[in-house]
């Protein structure tokens, strides 16, 4: 696991986990990491230690399934976590003898941790590395010293971005803001360095720390000066005051990782390094044994793995690739989808009616492009590559051969299936066509298809660019090969997806729509506007509902809702239907029209419409900012429930990977099925009937849960 050899009087720890994939700091390996350590402290012949790695990776940081199996059990076990690690770390520095973490790749969270510990950082210039300190990202803080050496080592405004928004950063990167000393282009030279360091420092000590006059120990410095200045001065106490309002203001409260590593910074840095370490374990106790913690670990880290992975893939099936793909339509999302195959190297088709209009959805990826150069994150030699692999037409034989089709033209049965016919026959033998239809049952669609089995929905999202989910729709005729080659698309183009069953609206556009409906059903009934946009956005939605009803369109939310009509998925008296017809008779369509619940206008900021008073007066008595929230979020999970028994979710982690990625649903509670274990499933189905009494029924739990609710099983298994 750790292999020990000794070069030049210098003892090298190099991880080599057999039991993880990476090198992880877990509960096996911490023990052998410490015993190795101690065996080059106690070798009177060792004069120095360099830690390294044999994997690709340094350290990736500490095994999450170690942190989630002590969330439920008592503060004390995961107490216990952390000081082993800080026991370990810290007897780095003060041991007598120097060492060098020699980054020969990745080294993240507990990972850098250990690198901060060490007297000296080297990292191998490697661009596919990163280093950091994520864990705020997954509702932690760092448990093993990162909160006290780093702003120790950098000062507290450096350091603070890096902790409160987990940046990664490549090692030239980390070499420039200080997290690194030096840079290595090769294995060997990584090594060579780190002896060279060695050789010329036998007695280093780390900033904070001073040796004992009488004992000559290594101890924390009572009145060590951080860079930058004291945490007492003026200008830190308006870092940390700022800082504070901007973090209420970004998490609304709901996130308190962030908060506590403020704190941590805070307390620790008027302290000794000894004591600051005290304080910081405290911090991590509270936020490790937190619902965040286990909600964030559970689907955005561990879960989103396994999808990324394929978890959903048919296993029987053989490894398909796509060489070829053709995008009808060359819109806002036909375009967005162009770039996303090309930028993965795949020969790409874009069709619309004429060059120009299919030249039209190339220049996007040219745009880009442009903003990505201007950020540095990309080259002009990458943009020209990706660029060539698009090829633009109106002449549909130029489709011939292609691996995959997907069409991404108007939300029109008639439309899509006359692209179907047309496309379809210039397929390879063995392709498969997608529709990137967001509501329209696939198996409706499949209709127009001569080959029902290999056609599958691929709902992509909007901008492409940005947005990392792809729902893939199994139509009543899919086949199991059609499934797993849409599957391998997805992960070639490098999103995640979530897999469910033909339904009208699937899963995502069906959920959704009960946030912004529920929004304008607050809205009929005279509560405040402000209110109501308010709590959506402090319960941890991106926007709020009428927000982004502006932002779908509010004539586009009044044709889906008349199409439900129409196909008897609900009636004429629907709130959303009346309320965005009602705007769209008066020409106010949303923001692509600059009026819509909000005005836009020119060049200032949007403002909610004053009208509103008008056609929906307030009333007297206006509920609570938590009740608000309540019925934003509860409609969503009552509603994903019943998507998951009806069968159009086939997992628990579908329904709340795609919730987080799909539409923005908290990730703090982990997701629309996880937030009933997030507020425990009684609590959730007393509510659930509470809202249903006063507000209708569209709140009332299903049988389902409330046998679950009797039983205290929140957790929602798999269906056939």
């Amino acid at each position: 696991m750790i292999n020990y050899t000794i070069d030049r009087n210098v003892a090298i720890l190099s991880w080599n986990m057999t039991s993880s994939p990476m090198n992880v700091l877990n509960d096996d390996s911490i023990p052998v990491f410490e015993a190795a350590l101690q065996r080059a402290y106690d070798n009177a012949e060792v004069k120095g230690i360099i830690i390294t790695s044999e994997k690709n990776e340094f350290i990736a940081g500490a095994d999450l399934k170690m942190i989630l199996r002590n969330n439920d059990k008592e503060p004390g076990d995961m107490l216990k976590v952390s000081a082993e690690l800080n026991r370990v770390f810290r007897a780095i520095e003060t041991s007598g003898k120097p060492v060098v973490a020699a980054i020969n790749g990745t080294a993240l969270g507990g990972g850098y941790e250990a690198c901060l510990a060490c007297h000296h950082r080297i990292a191998l210039d490697n661009p596919k590395a990163v280093i950091g300190l994520p864990e705020v990202t997954l509702g932690l803080l760092p448990g093993g010293g990162g909160t006290q050496r780093l702003p120790r080592m950098l000062g507290m405004e450096a350091a603070l971005p890096l902790l409160l928004e987990g940046k990664r950063v490549s090692p030239k990167e980390a070499l420039a803001l200080g997290l690194v000393d030096e840079l290595a282009t090769s294995r060997d030279e990584l090594l060579e360095k780190a002896f060279a360091w060695l050789s010329a420092n036998p007695e280093p000590l780390q900033p904070w720390d001073e040796r004992d006059r009488k004992t000559g120990r290594i101890v924390g410095k009572e009145n060590f000066k951080v860079p930058g200045g004291a945490v007492q001065s003026p200008t830190d106490a308006r870092v940390f005051s700022a800082g504070t309002a901007m973090l209420m203001e970004k998490t609304r409260g709901n996130y308190p990782a962030p908060l506590a590593i403020l704190s941590c910074v805070y307390e620790g840095l008027q302290v000794n390094i000894d004591r600051a370490l005290v304080i910081e374990a405290r911090y991590f106790v509270q936020v490790a044994t937190s619902k965040v913690a286990k909600g964030l670990i559970q689907t955005m880290f561990l879960g989103l793995n396994e999808v990324n992975k394929g978890i959903s893939r048919p296993k029987t099936i053989p490894p398909t690739d796509v060489r070829k793909v053709g995008i009808l339509g060359a819109g806002m999302m036909g375009s967005g989808i162009a770039y996303a195959a090309a930028l993965a190297g795949i020969e790409t088709v874009l069709k619309d009616v004429s060059v120009e209009a299919a030249e039209k959805g190339k220049a996007y990826s040219r745009t880009v492009f442009k903003k990505a150069i201007e950020r540095g994150k990309g080259t002009p030699e990458k943009a020209v590559a990706t660029l060539n692999l698009i090829k633009t037409t109106a002449d549909a034989e130029d489709l011939r051969g292609c691996d995959l089709i997907i069409e991404a033209v108007f939300e029109n049965r008639d439309l899509k299936a006359q692209v179907t016919k047309e496309a379809e026959p210039m397929l390879a033998e063995s392709g498969i066509f997608a529709s990137n239809t967001s509501t329209l049952p696939i198996s409706g669609l499949a209709q127009a298809s001569a080959k029902p089995e290999n056609f599958i929905g691929l709902h992509f999202f909007s901008p492409v660019d940005k947005m990392q989910l792809v729902e893939v729709i199994v139509g009543k005729q899919t086949s199991e090969y059609a499934l797993a080659f849409a599957l391998d698309f997805v992960k070639k183009i490098r999103k995640t997806p979530i897999v469910v069953n033909d339904s009208h609206g699937f899963y995502t556009s069906r959920v959704f729509t009960t946030y912004t409906s529920e929004g304008m059903e607050l809205l009929k009934e005279g509560v405040n506007p402000v209110l109501i946009e308010n709590a959506g956005k402090n319960a941890g939605m991106p926007v709020g509902p009428l927000a982004v009803s502006d932002e779908v369109a509010l004539d586009l939310i009044s044709k889906i809702s008349g199409q439900s009509i129409h196909d008897g998925m609900m009636t004429e008296d629907d709130t959303a239907y009346q309320v965005a017809g009602k705007f769209v008779a008066l020409g106010r369509l949303g923001k692509k029209s600059k009026a819509g619940f909000y005005d836009y206008p020119e060049g200032e900021k949007k403002y909610l419409w004053p009208g509103l008073s008008e056609l929906f007066p307030l009333a007297d008595q206006q509920p609570s900012v938590d009740e608000v929230k309540k019925r934003l979020l509860y409609r969503q999970v009552i509603e994903t429930v019943r998507c998951f028994e009806e069968g159009v979710i086939r997992t628990q982690l579908d329904a709340d990977i795609g919730s987080i990625l799909g539409w923005g649903f908290p990730a703090y509670t982990g997701g629309t099925l996880s937030f009933v274990d997030f507020v425990g499933i009684k609590t959730f189905v007393q509510e659930a009937d509470r809202l249903a009494d006063a507000y209708g029924e569209r709140f009332r739990p299903t049988q389902n849960l409330r046998d679950k609710a009797e039983q205290g099983n929140s957790r929602f298994e798999q269906t056939n």
